[in-house]
């Protein structure tokens, strides 16, 4: 099969299309036939190994693993001896090994059943990106309806699905965003736009009992000044030196801060299980949320993907499609 590899870590430059063999099935894993693939922040990170501490996860010299890519949408090829919930020609997407190919493995744990009235470009966009939104909302900043909500990157990945959760929970949404995504903001949802480059939002006090940060622009202090009191502040990213940093330092400094201020800040990484992943599906088949789609690649063109979503523009999510065309 064909694979995106890369034998170490650098620029773009470094990533090769190959033949390799088709991944081995272990007894609980699910072998997918991959129709499309998404872009992460968490790709390029593993691709330059950087910041250094993705080199504990990935391999401290060269990668461990030499192929990229996680968020996966395809139809079952084969399943392990253990696997239960799926079966040959289920259409699934969730979180898979070395997603840039045409064929990748995942654990059961990490796939549900994809919804029918999305694409698979759609689907592949959904997981991680979503996911972190969910927990960020649901699991670690209590949301409520009637809650006022901002969510700080909201044409981003992340931060498209949290508008749209947010609204799905009930909640009163602000998105923040450049100009040319005001309108893209408000069509998903969001009762409010902000434009960062006009308006500082840190600069009115008290307004929000939840932020979600998919940006990590602004320094805690600020923050915490827009916050109501015994409002949640989650992290959910950060900018390309402290993607891993930021949500670690917005707990560190909720546990320190906890006794004297009624205020929390917390971070979080996506969880793609299918628990997770199943309350996802039934919101977009629901049509509460509807994946929004910058635009596609081939395989081959994997670093040209990862250029443009580096560069730190991209509306809604960037999409590999393996099976150019294909939807279901």
């Amino acid at each position: 099969m064909q694979a995106i590899t890369y034998r170490r870590y650098g620029a773009p430059e470094v990533l090769r299309l190959e033949d390799v063999p088709i991944p081995t099935l272990a007894a609980n894993d699910v072998l997918i036939k991959v129709r499309a693939a998404s872009v992460n922040p968490f790709d390029w990170h593993f691709m330059r190994g950087t910041p250094y501490g993705v080199r504990i996860i990935a391999g401290l010299s060269k990668p461990r693993l030499p192929q990229l890519g996680a968020d996966v949408a395809g139809e079952v090829e084969a399943v392990g001896a253990k696997v239960n919930n799926f079966k040959p020609g289920d259409l699934v997407f969730g979180m898979a090994r070395g997603a840039y190919a045409e064929y990748a493995c995942a654990k059961e744990s990490n796939l549900a059943i994809k919804p029918e009235n999305i694409s698979f470009d759609q689907a592949a966009s959904v997981p991680i990106a979503a996911c972190t939104a969910l927990i960020a909302l649901r699991d670690k900043g209590h949301i409520q309806s009637g809650h006022q909500v901002l969510v700080n990157g909201a044409a981003g990945g992340v931060g498209t699905f949290g508008v749209q959760l947010a609204k799905a929970f009930g909640a009163h949404v602000t998105g923040v965003t450049s100009t040319r995504n005001l309108e893209l903001v408000s069509s998903i949802g969001a009762d409010h736009v902000i434009d960062y480059t006009q308006k500082n939002f840190t600069e009115d006090s008290g307004q929000y009992d939840l932020i979600l940060d998919a940006v990590g622009n602004h320094p805690i202090s600020a923050l915490k000044r827009v916050l109501k009191p015994n409002g949640i502040c989650v992290s959910a990213g950060g900018t390309t030196d402290d993607w891993m940093l930021r949500p670690i330092a917005h707990t560190l400094h909720s546990l320190l801060i906890s006794t004297i201020s009624d205020r929390k800040f917390v971070g979080v990484l996506g969880n793609t299980s299918t628990a997770n992943l199943a309350t996802i599906a039934d919101l977009i088949q629901s049509g509460k949320v509807t994946p929004v789609i910058d635009r596609s690649y081939p395989l081959s063109q994997v670093p040209e993907a990862i250029r443009y979503l580096e560069a730190g523009h991209a509306r809604g999510k960037v999409i590999i499609t393996i099976t150019p065309g294909t939807h279901a």
